[in-house]
């Protein structure tokens, strides 16, 4: 899935592991011109690897598919490997450790007798993933979200998120006071000011690869649709926090500005249990991969363009 960028590797691929409003407590000085551009992509192979490892024992784990396999994984990576921005190293390709975390603490709030702990630890990894990426922090209301689908209203459950979250910026913020720099704690929230983007500059051709994507996608949505009301209630709310999950990972995009390609990553995670829902309960196989087969070979086809 990554021949096209070692045949045609970049002189310098820059990166940073975390916001500039974190820099002041991470000194990590990794930069493009310290690493070498094929080490950055090799890196980040392994890393999209180890998550795709990490991803598939949490779907089997919570039994979202109807056997257990390495389907989560292969449309993990194939996700995972689908514009050029993804295959190098990024702070969204980082925050997708934490993202599938949260999935895990999420699909574990229907099944806990109290959320409380939970739900405070899901608000704490939220506010580091903030830290590493600011965009990360639209994932605050999946919290609730999750509550409404699983729970009945316990408003010391609603709290205790907003409470983890709170609490690691509340250090973050002494830090800044200790350093005399408390001016600057408050310019991390200016993004949230942004407007919602009403027109975006795209060209079309680059996208073209989500075309088998987006019909992959349409027949894991008729897929679930004809087995929704068969599958047990709690697969049913699973999938409804995945859809969740999904749709503000792309509406997220706003709080950066100027954001970038990579953004998308966020979206792997649970496009792809939905795609490895359709592949586990396809029948006609000779259609399916025929399917995957080609999606493979136009992920190839543009990464080369």
């Amino acid at each position: 899935m990554r021949i096209a960028i070692f045949v045609d590797m970049p002189p310098m691929l820059n990166f940073e592991f975390v916001e500039p409003y974190a820099k002041l407590f991470f000194h990590i000085p990794i930069a493009g011109n310290i690493i070498s551009p094929t080490l950055n992509v090799v890196c980040a192979g392994l890393i999209v690897f180890l998550q795709a490892l990490i991803f598939n024992r949490v779907v089997n784990n919570h039994g979202l598919l109807s056997k257990p396999g390495y389907l989560p994984a292969l449309l993990y990576i194939t996700g995972a490997s689908l514009f050029l921005p993804f295959l190098v190293l990024s702070p969204v390709l980082m925050c997708n450790f934490l993202l599938i975390m949260v999935m895990d603490k999420i699909l574990k709030i229907g099944k806990a007798p109290n959320a409380i702990m939970l739900v405070f630890d899901i608000g704490m990894i939220i506010a580091i993933g903030t830290l590493i990426y600011f965009p990360f922090v639209a994932m605050m209301p999946l919290i609730w979200l999750s509550l409404l689908l699983y729970r009945s209203f316990n408003w010391r459950e609603w709290l205790s998120g907003l409470v983890g979250f709170a609490l690691v910026f509340f250090f973050i913020a002494v830090y800044y006071y200790w350093q005399d720099q408390l001016g600057l704690f408050y310019r991390i929230w200016l993004p949230l000011t942004n407007k919602f983007p009403v027109i975006f500059k795209i060209n079309y051709n680059d996208y073209l690869v989500l075309v088998p994507v987006a019909i992959m996608m349409v027949l894991a949505m008729i897929q679930l649709r004809k087995n929704f009301f068969r599958s047990f209630i709690y697969t049913r709310k699973a999938f409804q926090a995945l859809f969740f999950m999904f749709l503000l990972a792309v509406v997220s995009c706003y709080a950066k500005p100027g954001f970038r390609l990579y953004h998308f990553l966020l979206c792997v995670p649970p496009g792809a249990v939905l795609l490895a829902y359709y592949f586990s309960n396809a029948t006609k196989r000779w259609f399916y991969e025929s399917l995957f087969l080609i999606l493979v070979i136009t992920i190839q086809c543009f990464l080369f363009v």
